[in-house]
């Protein structure tokens, strides 16, 4: 058996490795650097960012580990939606959202002292037309700095205007557990 490390601070990505029911522990400490060349394709940009925070974990891996990191994007209009440094960012990319269907894209990685496996998974969400006193209500109230493209479809603003959703809820949320459990079987035989 390997220990396993979820390399993210994420709740959210906690909360459903939690709910795979297999053991594992948190370890956050890492020296990469988020930052992207804005010439790269907006699909590639999770890969590289969350192989990066593998590559950039803080010691070697022991022979019984298996370290999980992941990065998650919001791609519209062939532009990619990470998270809101303001207000006014979160305000202008759920304007951007509004009434429209988008692309969430995670990437995860899976490595151990021999070998690594990226993968990802693409899912398609389509919003309602939101007004403005819907948007500043959910900026307000649930400050969503901390999710690509300033919302969280597990929160208000998932119940009251994502209308379609085409994939995986879970990777929406931004880690998606059925693909991350298959993943990690492969790694333990």
């Amino acid at each position: 058996m390997k220990r396993i490390i979820l390399g993210s601070g994420s709740p959210r990505r906690k909360e459903l490795m939690s709910g795979l029911d297999i053991d594992f522990e948190i370890d956050t400490l890492n020296d990469f650097k988020e930052s992207i060349d804005p010439s790269i394709e907006p699909h590639e940009i999770p890969v590289i960012m969350s192989e990066g925070k593998s590559h950039g974990f803080h010691r070697p891996l022991a022979e019984d580990e298996l370290l999980v990191t992941a990065d998650t994007v919001v791609i519209i209009d062939s532009h990619v939606l990470g998270k809101p440094h303001s207000r006014e960012e979160a305000v202008g990319m759920l304007e951007t959202l509004a009434g429209r269907t988008h692309e969430v894209v995670t990437a995860v990685t899976l490595r151990d002292s021999r070998r690594e496996e990226t993968f990802t998974d693409s899912t398609m969400v389509t919003f309602a037309p939101l007004d403005a006193a819907a948007i500043d209500y959910y900026i307000d109230r649930y400050k969503p700095f901390d999710k690509a493209g300033s919302y969280g479809v597990q929160e208000w603003i998932g119940y009251v205007a994502i209308t379609r959703i085409e994939g995986s809820f879970y990777n929406v949320m931004g880690f998606p557990v059925h693909k991350v459990y298959d993943a990690i079987k492969r790694f333990l035989r």
